[in-house]
């Protein structure tokens, strides 16, 4: 195999109550994208569409995490990236991630899989860290892995898989306002209220448990976070409207997909998942702010060959 074109997913980090841990993956919106080997040695972008991003490796986040791959591997040709980007910047639904995953993911196939998915995220997070100012792998984990994923460590890394139940869709509001992952970030509390930290991981546990018993009414008790959302709720126009006309609509809970300023809500069946897309469209239909939407079910299988 010498070229080979690949689909890597946007995703959803935190999950309510699973801060820089817990992801999920999205089916119907991500990054395609094209590896080829050639025979000059290194990483090259040839290829950009969708986005203004740089060509150069080093400062693009598929090129980064291609080289930390690279540099893992002795062979005497390259690689050449084309990145075909759906997934704006910014958006809050794992556009980085997608970056850095589908590049080593496409690599790792042209070479004939000598990587595992774990030691595939631990390359990509080197390129998510570009775009966040830090190494973290909860979009990473789920665009490798698919379903929903928890990172137990970063250091050493180690990624737990979660059952995800067969109906489970996301209802996606993407504003059309950039906020930064580093941005967002400065924003939170350095501590927080004990208080606060019981019940936010009370409500991890919980639902990591729902997710593994298919238990639809401890899962809308536990997709709360009392520890971020607070925070960054304020950057995100009509935030509290969203989450109200979704959980009225019959969502099982509804949160800030990343750093924002997408918006996600988690429903059971596909029915719920459009009721809320429409209530969720009204909210939003009186601002100037352009905004899409994505209904998605949970994508188990993560980034693929297409």
């Amino acid at each position: 195999m010498n070229e080979i074109k690949i689909f890597s997913p946007a995703t959803v980090a935190n999950v309510a109550c699973g801060f820089d841990v817990m992801g999920f993956c999205l089916d119907t919106v991500g990054d395609e994208m094209v590896i080829r080997k050639t025979d000059k040695k290194g990483i090259f972008i040839t290829k950009i569409e969708g986005f203004d991003l740089p060509f150069e490796a080093e400062l693009n986040v598929a090129g980064v995490s291609a080289l930390a791959m690279y540099e893992a591997i002795d062979v005497d040709f390259g690689f050449e990236i084309e990145i075909y980007k759906n997934i704006k910047p910014g958006s809050g639904i794992g556009s980085s991630a997608a970056s850095a995953v589908g590049s080593v993911f496409g690599m790792n196939e042209i070479l004939g899989k000598p990587f595992n998915k774990t030691q595939l995220t631990q390359f990509a997070i080197k390129g998510e860290a570009i775009a966040s100012k830090c190494e973290h792998a909860d979009n990473l984990a789920p665009a490798l892995f698919g379903g929903f994923t928890l990172v137990k460590s970063v250091s050493p890394l180690q990624i737990l898989e979660i059952p995800t139940p067969d109906d489970l869709y996301a209802t996606i509001i993407h504003p059309q306002i950039e906020i930064k992952t580093s941005e967002a970030r400065s924003l939170l509390p350095k501590k927080i209220d004990l208080s606060d930290a019981i019940a936010q991981w009370a409500n991890l546990g919980s639902l990591v448990h729902a997710l593994h018993t298919s238990d639809y009414d401890l899962m809308k008790d536990s997709l709360h976070d009392v520890a971020i959302e607070p925070h960054r709720s304020k950057l995100i126009p009509l935030f509290a409207d969203v989450k109200y006309a979704a959980l009225s609509e019959g969502a099982l809970g509804c949160g800030i997909s990343g750093s924002g300023p997408s918006i996600f809500s988690i429903c059971k069946g596909k029915d719920v998942a459009l009721k809320v897309k429409e209530v969720i469209e009204n909210v939003y239909s009186d601002l100037v702010i352009d905004f899409d939407m994505h209904v998605s079910k949970i994508n188990t299988g993560g980034v693929k060959i297409i």
